[in-house]
């Protein structure tokens, strides 16, 4: 593989960034869940808990993969979405699979994304998504079974969460995650 151009290089960068970001903000969502469902819905903890140790492991590798690409540890101004868990949390069982499901099928979205652009550019960092993208694909199956007839204010929030979830990761990439989602539409159109 050649070395990237400048332009993919500073996009590798934020890929991985946003990926330590957006693992970051998982284990604060995961554990606000876990906090208010420790006290009102002990069932859901096993899973949660279990989501949450993938979620550190993905974030563990995220930051050892930053230095190689030049990319920087964020602030902590998006990853403060703990409130966001403890309040669909709050809601009930179905809250919390709504949240997770929706955060997971933006994540799952962009590492579709991450991957095709990444696939001629950065094989060990291709590689380490690839790993990632399996569990988080399993959390999302996981919330999606959970989900018992969400009806329309679930559906509204899950909608919701999703869309702030893509915001966050545009605005995180510089605009770069739309960059990488126009190729990878054009391929499925024409296979």
């Amino acid at each position: 593989m050649a070395d990237p151009s400048r332009q993919d290089a500073l996009t590798i960068a934020r890929i991985v960034r946003v990926n330590h970001a957006g693992e970051f903000g998982a284990i604060r969502i995961y554990s606000a869940q876990i906090l208010v469902a420790r006290r009102f819905w002990p069932d859901c903890v096993p899973s949660l808990s279990e989501m949450l140790g993938h979620e550190r492991t993905h974030c563990a590798a995220f930051r050892a993969a930053m230095p190689a690409r030049g990319a920087t540890v964020p602030g902590d101004a998006i990853l403060e979405l703990g409130w966001l868990a403890a309040v669909t949390a709050l809601i009930g069982p179905q809250g919390i699979w709504a949240c997770t499901a929706a955060v997971e099928a933006a994540v799952h979205r962009h590492l579709d994304d991450q991957l095709f652009f990444l696939a001629n550019r950065d094989h060990d960092l291709h590689g380490i998504i690839l790993a990632i993208r399996e569990e988080e694909l399993a959390h999302l199956h996981h919330a999606e079974e959970q989900l018992k007839s969400p009806g329309p204010a679930l559906n509204f929030l899950r909608s919701l969460i999703s869309m702030a979830a893509d915001v966050l990761i545009w605005l995180s990439t510089w605009g770069d995650s739309s960059r990488m989602t126009r190729p990878l539409k054009a391929a499925k159109r024409t296979s």
